[in-house]
């Protein structure tokens, strides 16, 4: 209401102003929450504003601005899927239409002062001076431009809002109006005037250019009729002129914002899809799709500020505009320091590791920022020359995917679209997005697997590992990270072995084996870790001593496990590592905490069963390590253990427990599923 207010003459108190806007952001807000989205409900809007006479020179200029800002920000809103897209669309419908009622209440206006305007001409003998005088009122005080010409063009009639609208304070009379016709323009506007003048057509309305005297163009509405004489045969052309100049330049801005990323100037992404389909479907040669997103940019914005941020990215747009100016390409800014350029290839375009290499030495150059050289690199997923059939849904997903990838290697790579990998990603992808639902439905189990003595090959303990049909437990675990499901997951996991255990026991009347956990990266950096096991402890009944707890090693080193590691083992719950390497880092962690047992990474025990003969370094260097870590008191355990062979080679070294294949290898797996699975 404040921002509309003075813009224009209402004839409504402020309150009542204020209410009937209400109402008008009430349906803005319904549209924006309906499903499906459509803006067109947003149109009868415009139309109530042009009735309330809210059509003032900067209203809808200021409506756009109050509109754009609020309803991104609304609490009501925060909810709606794509709302800036959906705000964007909704406010280019209510411009839209606030144009057309616009004209449209010019045009009745027009219609209108012609009427005065026939009667005036046609007016018997007796009224004459009365409808001259109402003529000539008309004529003269009316904001529109009114032209009355000869049927060859000459100005017979023109009032001083006309004069305005050309901008020249020279007489019109006896000057021709074709003249003033943009060439652009001129032919339609000249068939359009013979149409009327013929009677093939009563009027016309058609948004047109003229020239000023100055010989900029003006934006007008043209509405046309014909003078007719005593004998019905035409005599004068009558127009009605509105300058339109001022809505159509905010109709052109308007466009632009949602066309253009208004920090680059570059394609915005509602536009570059556009262009994508467009370009694609016409290729001859084929497309090149390279999708770049700023290695680690929130440095620069977190460290230099958003300020440095932002010339960067425009830096960044003009130099990718500069590597494809010689190019049929174009570039376009889809995310925040995300970009992709499409090159539509022809015989002589460049391939792509020139275009990568092309890419890469224009990003290096460092823009100078406060006496500081800084430059950007971009990893790039490339989708070169795919197939005709495919539709733009299928172009951004297969390059974003390879994006992806390519980050997964590391800062300033690149990498071809591959077609089996991207096959294998989105199998696991499906998989892993069904995992939150198999998990409510209960189709997570957990497993025991026993925890070998090497010295004499007994079972010292069972270790709880996750299954989801075929899928094991290291498995389980990632796609549990990839979905959010760490903490839930492992929580289940934890209280249900110990259920399980506490079972066992009740029902055999067998002491208790220890029940290993190995707790995921999330888990072991849990701040209510603690106190998640102490609760399951107590509320299964399963003794703290016969549980054994082993944090993930990268979590550790990472931070924020250290107290977790000393309060259980303050608590009488013994404390390891699993997923443990043997790096320097790692051994210090052995001197830093008050750590019980560390359980070497399957990955490195099948690396040394691979390389039996092949290296024995590698076996020298386990063989030390497993000495140094027994000499501190930890017990050291080698997991993913699949032969009796290595079995043996673990045992010589000094290991003191494992597991793997190579127990149950050797005994039936119904004596160990009595064993170890026995269902409550």
């Amino acid at each position: 209401m404040r921002a509309v207010y003075s813009t224009t003459y209402i004839p409504m108190s402020s309150a009542e102003i204020e209410l009937f806007l209400l109402e008008l952001v009430d349906v803005i807000a319904d549209a924006l929450q309906a499903e499906p989205f459509s803006a067109e409900p947003v149109a009868v809007v415009g139309d109530r504003m042009v009735a309330a006479h809210l059509t003032g020179v900067e209203t809808l200029q200021r409506t756009v601005e109050v509109l754009g800002r609020a309803l991104l920000f609304a609490p009501e809103l925060r909810g709606v899927d794509r709302l800036a897209e959906k705000v964007v669309a909704i406010l280019g419908a209510l411009g839209a239409r606030f144009a057309t009622a616009t004209r449209l209440d010019a045009f009745r206006q027009q219609e209108e002062i012609k009427s005065a305007l026939l009667h005036a001409k046609q007016g018997v003998e007796r009224v004459l001076r009365v409808s001259e005088a109402r003529f000539r009122e008309v004529f003269d005080s009316s904001v529109m431009g009114i032209v009355i010409t000869e049927l060859d063009g000459t100005i017979v009639e023109a009032n001083e809002a006309m004069n305005g609208i050309l901008g020249g304070r020279e007489r019109l009379i006896g000057r021709s109006l074709p003249a003033r016709f943009h060439p652009d323009d001129a032919e339609v506007l000249t068939a359009s005037y013979r149409a009327v003048r013929e009677g093939a057509v009563d009027r016309f309305r058609e948004q047109r250019r003229l020239v000023r005297i100055d010989g900029e163009p003006a934006w007008v509405y043209l509405a046309v009729s014909v003078l007719r004489d005593a004998d019905g045969e035409a005599a004068f052309h009558v127009t009605m002129v509105e300058d339109v100049s001022e809505l159509h330049l905010m109709q052109k801005n308007l466009d632009s914002l949602l066309l253009r990323d208004p920090l680059t100037g570059l394609s915005n992404r509602q536009h570059f899809v556009t262009q994508l389909e467009t370009v694609h479907s016409r290729s001859e040669h084929g497309i090149t799709l390279y999708h770049l997103d700023l290695d680690s940019f929130a440095l620069i914005n977190n460290g230099l500020g958003h300020d440095t941020g932002d010339r960067l990215l425009q830096q960044t747009a003009s130099r990718l505009r500069a590597v494809v100016a010689d190019q049929d390409a174009f570039v376009a800014r889809i995310g925040g320091d995300e970009f992709a350029v499409v090159v539509d290839n022809s015989p002589g375009s460049p391939g792509v590791t020139e275009m990568i290499d092309l890419i890469n030495d224009e990003l290096s150059a460092p823009t100078f920022v406060e006496d500081l050289g800084i430059a950007v690199t971009a990893t790039i997923g490339v989708l070169d020359r795919p197939s005709p059939e495919w539709t733009v849904g299928q172009l951004l997903r297969a390059a974003n995917t390879t994006l992806h990838q390519a980050k997964a290697k590391g800062k300033r790579q690149w990498l071809p679209y591959d077609p089996h990998e991207d096959a294998r990603q989105r199998a696991a992808a499906r998989i892993s997005a069904s995992m939150p639902g198999a998990f409510e439905n209960g189709e997570l189990e957990v497993d025991f697997h026993p925890v070998i003595g090497l010295a004499d090959r007994t079972v010292v303990g069972v270790s709880a590992r996750l299954r989801w049909g075929s899928l094991g437990h290291r498995q389980c675990l990632d796609m549990a990270a990839e979905t959010g499901l760490s903490l839930p997951v492992g929580q289940w996991m934890l209280r249900h072995a110990a259920e399980r255990m506490v079972h066992w026991r009740n029902t055999t009347g067998t002491p208790l084996l220890p029940l290993h956990v190995a707790l995921s990266p999330m888990q072991s950096r849990d701040e209510d870790l603690v106190g998640a096991v102490k609760q399951t402890l107590d509320e299964t009944g399963l003794p703290v001593g016969d549980l054994r707890i082993s944090l993930h090693t990268r979590a550790v080193l990472i931070g924020g496990s250290d107290d977790n590691v000393q309060v259980l083992t303050d608590s009488g719950i013994p404390t390891g590592l699993n997923d443990f390497h043997g790096g320097q880092d790692e051994l210090a962690l052995l001197s830093e905490l008050p750590i019980d047992s560390v359980t070497i990474a399957p990955t490195t025990v099948r690396a040394l069963a691979t390389h039996t003969d092949r290296n024995p370094l590698l076996h020298n260097a386990m063989t030390s390590l497993v000495a140094l870590v027994r000499e501190a008191g930890i017990t050291v355990t080698a997991a993913g253990v699949n032969t009796d062979t290595e079995a043996d080679w673990w045992a010589q070294i000094g290991t003191d427990t494992a597991q793997g294949d190579f127990y149950t290898a050797t005994r039936t797996p119904t004596a160990l599923a009595d064993l170890f699975n026995t269902q409550p």
